[in-house]
């Protein structure tokens, strides 16, 4: 008989193995942009002086990522985690070869949208399907390995960008991205169906391995033994048979991709040869594209695909299938949720955090963002079936992994965008490459800290592993504001990095097992969900509180300064030692944002002892009903 805490079975290993390989390559490509932006910019006409016409190259993005986690969260809860991960992988492919093919700014922008829909989906889908394979006490040090696996493809991910746009354009990453993101949701789809696991519940990929659920009911022990094999609605048992393949529909999804690359990226052999020149003419003046024989010929493909997933027994893919899975998921309350989100995420996204908070428009962003926020607390509370059961964050080690999470990212932004800032201010200002490798010290330590963190948590309370980690990123933070003009050429400022990395690392495992712990089984896709979330509107509401205090330090600096006649010699308008004193402002600057930064840093380790106490993720007995209404 297999002992119950042993986790999962080998194949279920590799399962969850390519589900974070996964994650961390979609992580690899939200930074690839960073390199590869100005070069995006010309492709669809920008030049570099119109950086700022670029701005929804990186907000769509991550529109996609954050406003649309929570659905896909809860349709991981109701079909299971196999399917949103291989979806979620097809979802990316299409929208980076939508990027790759990309010739003006609203398809660029849209392909961008779906990859963040496609690598966001990933997250909470694997973090779930770690609380499906390993029984609590055993998780922490798999959602540690999942989160290093992650910021190691953060790390990756601009050295890949900088590797293949020495050698081949930028729509090469794109092109990468669709090849390895097809191969990897046929690989898991394999590994899913080799366990018997395709369309159901991930759990049910190691019921014979993997420990069950301890139920705990008023007035009776605790109980274990098999757990039961749940079917996921909207998605059948697999049997034993292979299914027919829907010849048509890939004929007519071939039609639809070839006749699609041919409108947005048309041949120059083909547009001027006099016969075949005739399918990219427009059939009405300024017509555009699709208005063309050949954009007519994808248009019809795409509807007849449609109407042929609608209607076909054995379809290629199973419209209906997920249709009812996105009313079962409370499709209304997340456009309630998704407005609420992407009114936060485009009030600060949009802006140039050097000069401002939020963009010309980003108070009309808010205000549609509180708009959404009222609609969908006055929905979860008549909805029959909301997206967020009731209760699901009734714990407090719940909500509070929620709350750590939001502080553990206001803090962390601060790294990740004032560290490269201070070396460019300081000895790298013409390397953007130098600078990316200052940070690079303290995304090497993340990674590191995020297993130790998942290993420490087997052993110790969560909240206290989280704590000391948060109290680790204060400290790195708060040697950070004490740099100087020279501090980076000493080897002692890899210290801080490396302290304050390996503390940020060593917080992730804890905060996502105590959520997990503390949920039930039926929520964790969208408990995972708002973790992730939460940590993202950290972010963004942290680069721009954190900005706003560093830029008032930077212009009373500023008004100290002498004019530039009486600094430098007669006859010239700029010199050195005028240079010096303005650089000595910003200086001031990024010094007072790490200040700000450790003081959200030490909030979040006050809160994380406090709110993560009683967490179960060393295997204390918890409720089934947690979480459902």
């Amino acid at each position: 008989m297999s002992d119950p805490g042993a986790g999962p079975a080998p194949r279920s290993r590799l399962l969850l193995g390519l589900a974070a390989g996964a994650v961390a390559f979609a992580a690899a490509d939200t930074y690839v942009v960073v390199l590869a932006l100005v070069d995006m910019m010309q492709g669809i006409g920008l030049s570099p002086e119109q950086l700022q016409r670029a701005a929804p190259i990186v907000s769509g993005f991550l529109l996609g990522y954050v406003a649309m986690l929570p659905l896909i969260g809860r349709i991981a809860d109701l079909r299971g985690r196999v399917p949103v991960l291989t979806a979620a992988l097809v979802v990316f492919a299409f929208g980076s070869i939508l990027t790759a093919a990309a010739y003006d700014m609203t398809t660029m922008v849209g392909g961008r949208f779906l990859q963040g829909v496609g690598g966001g989906g990933l997250v909470p889908a694997t973090l779930a399907l770690v609380a499906d394979l390993y029984p609590v006490h055993r998780r922490a040090i798999p959602l540690g390995i999942v989160s290093a696996v992650q910021e190691i493809g953060s790390v990756l991910g601009p050295l890949l960008g900088a590797v293949v746009l020495a050698v081949a354009d930028w729509r090469v990453i794109f092109l990468l991205n669709l090849a390895v993101g097809l191969v990897l949701a046929a690989a898991i789809a394999a590994a899913a169906s080799r366990e018997g696991v395709a369309g159901r519940g991930a759990g049910a990929a190691s019921h014979e391995t993997a420990s069950p659920p301890v139920v705990e009911q008023r007035g009776a022990p605790a109980t274990s033994g098999p757990p039961p094999v749940v079917e996921q609605r909207g998605a059948p048992a697999t049997s034993g048979r292979r299914d027919h393949l829907d010849w048509l529909g890939i004929l007519l999804l071939l039609i639809a991709m070839a006749a699609g690359g041919l409108v947005f990226q048309p041949p120059t052999q083909l547009l001027t040869d006099l016969t075949w020149g005739q399918l990219f003419i427009p059939f009405v003046e300024d017509g555009g594209r699709w208005l063309t024989p050949i954009g007519a010929v994808a248009i019809a493909a795409v509807v007849l695909l449609l109407l042929r997933t609608l209607t076909a027994r054995r379809p290629l893919v199973d419209l209906r299938a997920w249709g009812r899975s996105l009313r079962e998921a409370d499709l209304v309350g997340a456009t309630y949720l998704a407005v609420a989100l992407g009114g936060v995420i485009l009030a600060f996204a949009t802006a140039d955090p050097k000069i401002e908070v939020f963009s010309d428009q980003g108070w009309w962003y808010l205000l549609g963002a509180a708009i959404g926020t009222v609609a969908f607390v006055v929905h979860l509370r008549r909805a029959e079936a909301p997206l967020l059961p009731r209760g699901t964050l009734a714990a407090r080690p719940a909500w509070g992994s929620v709350v750590v999470s939001f502080f553990v990212g206001t803090a962390l932004i601060a790294a990740l965008i004032d560290v490269p800032l201070f070396a460019r201010t300081t000895v790298y200002p013409e390397s953007q490459l130098m600078a990316a490798l200052v940070l690079l010290r303290f995304l090497a330590a993340l990674p590191v800290g995020a297993v130790v963190g998942g290993y420490l948590t087997r052993m110790l309370p969560a909240g206290l592993v989280a704590a000391v980690g948060m109290l680790m990123a204060a400290g790195g933070f708060l040697a950070m504001s004490r740099w100087d003009i020279t501090s980076l050429e000493s080897w002692t400022a890899t210290v801080p990095l490396v302290v304050g990395g390996f503390g940020f690392g060593l917080a992730l495992a804890p905060v996502n097992a105590a959520i997990l712990a503390s949920t039930a089984d039926a929520v964790h896709g969208v408990a995972s969900a708002m973790v992730v979330v939460a940590r993202m509107v950290g972010m963004l509401v942290g680069i721009s509180a954190l900005t706003t205090i560093g830029l008032r330090r930077y212009y009373a600096e500023q008004a100290g300064v002498p004019p530039v006649q009486d600094v430098c010699p007669a006859g010239t308008t700029r010199c050195s030692e005028y240079s010096d004193l303005l650089k000595a402002a910003g200086i001031a600057q990024e010094q007072t944002v790490f200040l700000g930064a450790a003081g959200c840093a030490l909030v979040a380790a006050v809160l994380a002892l406090v709110l993560l106490r009683g967490a179960a993720t060393r295997g204390t007995p918890t409720r089934t009903g947690l979480g459902i209404g």
